[in-house]
């Protein structure tokens, strides 16, 4: 895998000297190419992926007229043609490390507390702020979106659950269906997947550092990046986070409780779908 990923990169671009590479493949959408300890090369893993990408660079692109969004800028690309293997795209490394949510949870200093979460909801204000007339994808509808995904989840997931997860489940969704009138909100420009592994820390000034994979990115509910926040970090730096957030959204706190609740079905439907035992095994753990 290595070498054709090395060898994908020399032929567009033969100026570049690689003297080390490393592969991380335990991205779920990509494999992740670390060149000479200082470039990121992502590539699709699968056939969706692609399109992602070619959304992510054009997002990307346009996110760097804002000095204060810490997002990777793409400065090697590969489109042509658009084949898994030979699309990728790559930026210069951030500096920073992802804090799991045990390290944030051992965390007792409230001053790094209120740096850290004052840190990502300035970045997620500027973020969502971006004019999402910028992109030509607008937002799917939020009753039709979960009514698909709640049908796949019948169809996949329900045969391996036990018979009360499913239960639990379809009361999930159903609550949310009945009350779908208070899940109004302005659209802006999401991350979409923002969540532990996506966010980097300066570790001296416990600010936010990078924020890395925009492939879920585009306009949406900007409660579905704080339901990533409440999945990594718990709920009471998430409380802080909504808090902090200062906007007149008053169903914001429960809609991103009931996206958070959806995240490990989402995963496990992804790993049914695309092969991916790993992702199927860790979404069901709680549900088999």
């Amino acid at each position: 895998m290595k070498p054709h990923y090395i060898n994908r990169i020399k032929e567009v671009y033969p100026d570049l000297e690689i003297e080390k590479a490393e592969v991380n493949d335990i991205g779920q959408n990509n494999d992740v190419l670390i060149v000479n300890d200082s470039l990121i090369f992502r590539f699709p893993k699968y056939q969706a992926g692609i399109d992602n990408m070619l959304k992510e660079t054009d997002i990307l692109q346009k996110l760097k007229a804002d000095k204060h969004i810490p997002a990777p800028v793409p400065i090697y690309q590969s489109f042509e043609p658009l084949e898994l293997g030979n699309v990728f795209t790559g930026y210069r490394m951030i500096e920073g490390s992802p804090l799991s949510g045990e390290e944030f949870r051992e965390c007792a200093d409230d001053l790094i507390l209120k740096l850290r979460s004052l840190s990502l909801v300035n970045v997620l204000i500027r973020l969502h702020a971006f004019p999402v007339d910028e992109f030509a994808e607008g937002p799917a509808a939020i009753h039709d979106e979960y009514k698909d995904l709640y049908n796949r989840i019948q169809v996949n997931l329900y045969p391996f659950m036990r018979h009360d997860a499913q239960e639990n489940v379809s009361k999930l969704f159903e609550d949310f269906f009945n009350r779908i009138d208070d899940f109004y909100f302005t659209s802006a420009l999401i991350h979409g997947d923002f969540g532990a592994s996506n966010l980097l820390w300066n570790s001296k000034t416990f600010e936010l550092a990078g924020i890395i994979d925009f492939g879920e990115s585009g306009p949406g509910d900007p409660a579905y990046d704080f339901a990533g926040i409440l999945a990594s970090y718990g709920y009471d730096f998430f409380k802080r986070c909504i808090d902090n957030y200062h906007n007149d959204d008053p169903g914001m706190e429960k809609r991103a409780v009931f996206y958070q609740k959806t995240f490990a079905l989402q995963e496990a439907l992804h790993g049914v779908e695309n092969g991916d035992s790993t992702a199927f095994a860790s979404g069901m753990r709680g549900y088999m």
